[in-house]
């Protein structure tokens, strides 16, 4: 259980309303980190699974072998910036040093909900993260001109990297949790994203089901998580329909379906089976038309979805820079 201050960030207005600068000012007590990350090696045919497990701080005896093991980072690395409780979330932001070698080393971490997974993430010195992240950001090279809504901010990652590799990009990012915004524009570089591009992000709080503009969107990135597993609603149909009456015509949605390497608050439920029961709705909504990506191993598989028939892979690459090609050919169609 987290020791936790309480923060408290309130719109009064509409349900679901633009997100102005926030007042709030951040935990000036530093508390260290005891947290223990899952071993991640990138490899180029998948990507490291963002998820940490907690650590239980070792006998004195052990503190040598504990502060260094193949399990995970040291604590000595690890520097808690922030940690609180919102209305919706258990909030941590951790920052990776650079002299560590590890696939993080540098970044900054944002975690939610209990069991710590990981929802957005930054580095210092680098745009592409090694994550599913990165998949997220071939997805404009297949769109149509138009907004692109992002239905789970989280701390921005996405539409920041989106903004950076294409600057005429419209963004509308959808949060639920207000205090999260405020996270992302105090360690995230969120608040530096809206000022650069000015009138091409627009960040709204609120449910984010409720997502729409008055044309539709050219595409929907959905990456909708609570408790540590894809949210009750994106298993109905009827949903992703709604979803879908959203886009214009020809418009694509990409999801993150969470999977295994997703650690749900309870522990009766399997993020496993959630995956595939989201894609099973998801497939209904969409006819047939739902390709998948595969992540991870056997144990520690998760995957993310992407609507419409498969665009053509060759002037899908010639779209991307070279370091995201790699991804247009791990696509699969779905198979129940």
């Amino acid at each position: 259980m987290l020791a936790s201050m309480e923060l408290r960030c309130f719109f009064t207005s509409r349900p679901l309303v633009r997100h102005e600068t926030s007042t709030w000012n951040p935990p000036t007590s530093l508390q260290r980190a005891t947290l223990f990350f899952s071993p991640l090696k990138p490899f180029r045919d998948r990507l490291p699974q963002l998820r940490v497990v907690a650590s239980t701080p070792p006998p004195k005896s052990l503190n040598q072998q504990a502060r260094r093991t193949d399990d995970g980072i040291p604590m000595d690395y690890v520097k808690t910036l922030a940690k609180f409780k919102s209305r919706h979330n258990h909030i941590r932001v951790l920052e990776i040093s650079r002299r560590l070698d590890h696939p993080f080393a540098g970044s900054r971490l944002l975690l939610l909900d209990r069991p710590g997974n990981i929802h957005s993430i930054a580095f210092l010195f680098k745009l592409l993260t090694g994550t599913y992240f990165d998949v997220f950001a071939t997805f404009p090279a297949i769109l149509s001109d138009g907004p692109l809504a992002i239905l789970g901010l989280g701390a921005g990652t996405a539409a920041s990297m989106i903004l950076q590799l294409y600057p005429q990009a419209e963004i509308h990012g959808y949060e639920i949790d207000p205090c999260v915004v405020s996270v992302g524009r105090e360690y995230f570089g969120l608040s530096k994203i809206e000022k650069q591009h000015r009138g091409r992000i627009f960040i709204y709080v609120g449910d984010a089901l409720r997502a729409s503009v008055r044309e539709g969107f050219s595409g929907m990135i959905v990456d909708l998580f609570s408790k540590g597993v894809v949210i009750p609603e994106l298993q109905k149909p009827e949903t992703w329909v709604r979803l879908r009456s959203n886009l214009r015509k020809g418009g694509r949605v990409m999801v993150n379906c969470g999977g295994s390497c997703v650690e749900p608050e309870d522990a009766a439920r399997d993020g496993a089976s959630i995956m595939e029961e989201t894609l099973k709705a998801m497939d209904e909504a969409f006819h047939g038309q739902v390709s998948v990506l595969k992540l991870g191993d056997r144990k520690e598989d998760s995957c993310l979805a992407l609507t419409g028939p498969m665009p053509d892979p060759v002037a899908w690459k010639q779209a991307l820079q070279s370091s995201l090609r790699h991804h247009v050919d791990m696509w699969r169609p779905y198979r129940r």
